[in-house]
């Protein structure tokens, strides 16, 4: 008996050693190659704003489309910012007055052309969960819908295309999540996009999410705590990464911003003068 619970102690010891040496291994990784600002950001933004672009957000009514959606309008980088979703969304706050929406049938896009054409950015959090739609609705949504968005964003004049995925994506997974993504992650790197930029997020410190994630997410707590880049990014950070990358001048076109690239992003300040 004896022996059974040593072994089981150091059975347990091994795997919280090699976990704590996997999340230092995430956290304290090589910096990410993030692209060079010649200007600070305030100057970023501004100049951006210049140019009087327009954009387009899938996904506004999900928990990082909203902050994301209060991100550009704070911002006030476009001249026009068009929502398209399966419903019409409510505001009451003043500041999004102007912000045009399109009611879409996701099941019937071809007849919605229109509603992806003279856009200069694109922004995609649109997203489902297994548990929600079942596996062929979260395919549909997840892999379906955000693929064709992405063709007629393309066909109507989008160049700079922005989508929020999962870090981990492998098409070879036996996880139907993470399979997914991986494979649209491929096919929309293939449109050839002028600038693409893929967040891809291991854990969103999101408000409603599956039982599961949440708990996981309450367990690791104290890690997070510890390595605070290793594991979640809460979406609000989410949103200001896509908004800070947004504006910074890039001569890539596909780029691949993990969480630790994302935090950092998330977290400069238009007073920060350089990376």
């Amino acid at each position: 008996m004896v022996t059974g619970t040593l072994a089981l102690g150091l059975v347990v010891s091994g795997l919280v050693l090699f976990l704590a040496v996997l999340l230092n291994h995430l956290e304290n990784s090589e910096i990410p190659e993030l692209p060079r600002m010649d200007q600070d950001l305030k100057t970023l933004h501004e100049n951006f704003k210049a140019k009087s672009k327009s954009c387009f957000i899938l996904g506004a009514s999900g928990e990082t489309g909203k902050e994301l959606l209060k991100e550009v309008v704070n911002s006030n980088l476009f001249n026009k910012v068009t929502l398209i979703g399966r419903r019409q969304l409510s505001f009451e706050e003043e500041a999004y007055k102007n912000v045009v929406q399109h009611v879409v049938d996701f099941e019937k896009l071809d007849d919605y052309r229109s509603a992806f054409e003279g856009h200069d950015v694109g922004f995609c959090c649109l997203g489902t969960t297994r548990a929600k739609a079942g596996e062929e609705g979260f395919i549909r949504v997840d892999h379906d819908y955000v693929m064709k968005s992405a063709q007629l964003a393309k066909a109507g004049g989008c160049s700079h295309f922005n989508l929020e995925t999962s870090r981990g994506a492998d098409k070879n997974s036996s996880f139907l999540y993470l399979k997914v993504k991986k494979i649209l992650q491929m096919l929309i790197s293939k449109e050839k996009w002028m600038r693409l930029e893929i967040f891809r997020i291991l854990m969103c410190d999101r408000k409603e999410s599956r039982p599961a994630e949440w708990l996981t997410r309450k367990f690791l707590v104290p890690v997070a705590y510890m390595f605070p880049s290793a594991i979640t990014v809460p979406t609000s950070v989410v949103a200001k990464a896509m908004i800070n990358h947004v504006v910074m001048p890039s001569d890539k076109k596909v780029e691949l911003l993990e969480n630790k690239a994302i935090h950092m992003l998330g977290k400069l300040e238009q007073n920060v003068p350089q990376l």
